[in-house]
């Protein structure tokens, strides 16, 4: 006796696609972060608050201007990214373009907070010199870990675009993890700095 299935329709193409795995994992590792972001932003805001003036006088001034352009180059190298999206079906050569400017913008912004640290050690600035400095070096010291790991996965997207294998599902999860340290930064920028 025959058996008979039932035929399967396709796929509406207005129907919500899943998420891809990668992406989906990516969001669940991201979720975690931004509170602990917030919460160490909520300590530095409640701490900093009981503090008639701020930075105390014996410790130095964060450099808000240099940090300003820098925090221009991370801001542009989301641009990029989002353009290496725009362009990934259209333009391999504008992609290849997009996602290094992306790359190599989010790898200055890395490097001139390195030297930005290396001065503010100079100065005076450490660790353990002031509750500024604690929170200054754990702040954004963390948020430096999320950078370099995320231009990791950066990296690792150019070198299989270059192959000819970069997946959108590989691209999606890089955009998640790089548009977090993208936009985190503002805000801390904007609580610890000014």
């Amino acid at each position: 006796m025959r058996v008979l299935r039932p035929v399967q329709d396709a796929p509406d193409p207005s129907a919500p696609r899943p998420v891809a795995n990668g992406v989906l994992g990516m969001l669940l590792f991201v979720i975690p972060e931004t509170m602990i972001f917030a919460g160490l932003i909520s300590a530095f805001s409640i701490v900093r608050a009981q503090f008639p003036l701020w930075p105390p006088p014996d410790q130095p001034r964060l450099p808000i201007e240099d940090t300003a352009v820098n925090t221009t180059a991370l801001l542009m190298s989301g641009v990029m990214l989002f353009l290496a999206r725009s362009s990934l079906w259209s333009d391999a050569r504008a992609t290849r373009m997009y996602l290094g400017a992306a790359t190599l913008l989010g790898v200055l912004f890395v490097a001139f907070q390195g030297v930005e640290w290396l001065a503010l050690i100079r100065e005076g600035l450490t660790l353990t010199s002031s509750t500024l400095g604690s929170f200054f070096y754990l702040t954004v010291g963390l948020h430096a870990l999320h950078a370099v790991g995320a231009i990791g996965l950066l990296i690792y997207a150019w070198t299989r675009l270059q192959r000819g294998w970069l997946s959108p599902t590989l691209l999606g999860t890089t955009e998640v993890l790089w548009y977090f340290v993208v936009a985190m930064w503002p805000l801390l920028y904007w609580r610890v700095y000014l």
